[in-house]
């Protein structure tokens, strides 16, 4: 049986995957995004395991008020489980003045 951590964690996991596949669909976005990383669309398939990765997705998304609302918005995902994700993935970090 999972615990409650790990459902989170899992969840967690799952919304910034969501999150990497809207970008992907959304050049401008996606653009940003890469930009700011220096990394290269190659390398995400391997990012895309790294929980410092997924962490950085979320953080990115957070970072950003209208990226986060068009996310949001596009996926018909709350705003408040992007922050449980953020938070489940950084620990309890704030970011993005959240």
């Amino acid at each position: 049986m999972q615990s409650q951590k790990d459902t989170t964690a899992n969840d967690a996991e799952s919304t910034a995957v969501s999150v990497l596949a809207w970008l992907a669909g959304e050049p401008e976005h996606f653009s940003r995004f890469l930009s700011l990383t220096g990394m290269a669309p190659a390398d995400l398939r391997a990012a895309a395991g790294n929980r410092s990765f997924l962490a950085g997705l979320v953080e990115f998304l957070m970072g950003h008020e209208p990226t986060l609302m068009a996310f949001c918005e596009a996926t018909e995902t709350k705003p408040e489980t992007v922050v449980r994700a953020h938070t489940a993935l950084t620990g309890g970090a704030n970011a993005g003045g959240w």
